[in-house]
This record gives structure tokens, C-alpha cells and sequence, in this order.
């Protein structure tokens, strides 16, 4: 991550196949709002300073590709996921420019 960090200038996080967030590569590192993304950034080592971000732990089993869950594809280890989550895919959505993020959350938000 910390190579991705300095060698671009935007950035797509993914889980299991779906794009949960995109964005500036400076926003996303600084602000990531997907939980997945969070998550992964709170547990990455950083060599050159520390990323203000709230540690995230990620429970539950990972499913496999071919057995993806309905609804969010984060949404069996999610620590807040609820009713939408389990039945509705989220959409990529624009919530602030130059930044996408799917997320039944943050819609909630």
C-alpha cells in the first residue's frame, strides 16, 4: 500500500471482484469512508508517518469467489452491516467529487 500511495494519483480499492471505493489517492488514504477500506488501511504498516485512522477489525470468514453472498459482497464480515446490506448490492455512488463509494451506510449517513 505504501507503494501505491507514491506511485499514483488515484486510486480503486476492491473486495472479492467489486469496486467499493475510488477516488485521489491522497483522499482515500487520509479519509478512506468504505469500511473495507478502512479496515485495510488501519492494518497496513506505514513507514513514513501515521495514518490517522480508528482501527477496524474485519471478523467472519471470507466467502469464496464463487459463492459471493446476495446483497453488499463486505456485508458477512462488515461490523455494520444491516437489513440492506444482506439483500441490495450497493451502488458505486458520488457523495462528495472525485470520489465513488458503495455503500449502504454511507447512504445512511
Amino acid at each position: 500500500l505504501s507503494v501505491v500511495r507514491h506511485i499514483s494519483d488515484r486510486i480503486g480499492v476492491m473486495y472479492l471482484g467489486f469496486l467499493v471505493e475510488t477516488g485521489p489517492t491522497e483522499e482515500i488514504f487520509l479519509r478512506p469512508r468504505h469500511p473495507y477500506t478502512r479496515a485495510l488501511l488501519s492494518a497496513a504498516p506505514s513507514v513514513y508517518e501515521k495514518l490517522h485512522i480508528d482501527p477496524l477489525a474485519i471478523t467472519g470468514e471470507v466467502p469464496t469467489a464463487l459463492e459471493i453472498p446476495a446483497g453488499c459482497s463486505f456485508q458477512s464480515r462488515c461490523p455494520f452491516a444491516f437489513d440492506r446490506c444482506l439483500q441490495e448490492r450497493p451502488r458505486l455512488v458520488s457523495r462528495e467529487p472525485g470520489r465513488l463509494e458503495a455503500c449502504h451506510l454511507l447512504d445512511a449517513q
